[in-house]
């Protein structure tokens, strides 16, 4: 059997960062929404487990989120076979976007049916919690909440169809998300509340606009901004193209801004091209999108 998966990137309508917990993660609440940028994931039936990974700035195989996930599921169901497993990678690494953890749930789903494992969902979302903290959010994908340090995923109604720019900055920030969180202090924990009424806001279907972002609270975003003057020159660049407003994805540095029209989108990715960043043109998707599968001729 050949298989092929999308592995969508996110994006966070909210990040709120409730407090520290003991056990050194950052307890969070955040609106998670997957994107038509999508990595792809193919698998097929080998003796032996392995991974052949094409894109810029990737990790070696056997620190690949991927290849951590099909081991956990092998060891785990306790199976003897193996895949061959080919990831092409269009969601770009290491900016907040979610590129690994989605990939590592599109090998969970995949590698479950190639094996005829057939695990609960139930299952399928404890090993993904142990692969990492996004991972359980992309078994389900389109638009959920997500508390703890990102495990525990509510599933919400799908946000309205929205056209969006990512821009990804040329900006490294060596551990990133550890360097993020760290800028954190008490005066910066939220409530969850930010979060709570984007929820009751799609859950009642009021219409999506974009001042529904201008008062969401994001713990990581305004020290970012002031802790990397790169990303805040790119937001600059940006805000005075015309960009309503430009928000954070995740621990960045990639930023999202929602769009209006076609000249308004253009006009963005020049900005953004000129501040040497990379744009990418999205749409949100819904959860049945975000886990499209399809089995391969021979």
């Amino acid at each position: 059997m050949r298989l092929r998966l999308t592995a969508p990137a996110k994006i966070n309508w909210t990040l709120e960062v409730l407090g520290r917990r003991p056990d050194g993660f950052h307890e969070v609440k955040t609106i998670l929404q997957t994107i038509d940028l999508c990595d792809s994931l193919e698998l097929e039936t080998a003796p032996e487990l392995t991974l052949e990974a094409m894109g810029e700035g990737l990790p070696p195989s056997d620190a690949n989120l991927t290849m951590r996930a099909a081991c956990l599921l092998r060891e785990r169901a306790d199976y003897s076979g193996g895949a061959r497993m080919r990831l092409t990678k269009a969601i770009p690494v290491a900016a907040g976007l979610g590129g690994g953890s989605s990939d590592a749930a599109a090998a969970l789903r995949g590698l479950d049916r190639l094996w005829g494992l057939a695990l609960p969902h139930e299952r399928l979302v404890k090993l993904a919690a142990e692969v990492g903290s996004d991972v359980p959010f992309f078994l389900r994908g389109g638009t959920a909440l997500a508390e703890g340090h990102g495990e525990r995923i509510t599933p919400l109604p799908d946000a309205p169809r929205t056209a969006i720019l990512v821009v990804v900055p040329p900006l490294s920030i060596p551990h990133k998300t550890q360097r993020m969180y760290s800028l954190l202090g008490p005066e910066h924990y939220s409530d969850g509340a930010a979060s709570d009424r984007f929820a009751d806001a799609l859950r009642q279907r009021r219409l999506f606009e974009e001042s529904d972002l201008y008062d969401v609270f994001d713990s990581l975003a305004f020290q970012a901004f002031q802790a990397f003057p790169e990303l805040h020159a790119c937001r600059q660049a940006l805000m005075q193209a015309g960009a309503s407003a430009v928000h954070l994805a995740g621990s960045g540095p990639a930023l999202f801004m929602l769009l209006r029209d076609e000249e308004q989108r253009e006009r963005l990715a020049r900005a953004a091209a000129s501040a040497g960043a990379r744009a990418f043109a999205a749409t949100t998707i819904r959860s049945s999108q975000a886990l499209a599968m399809e089995q391969l001729p021979d």
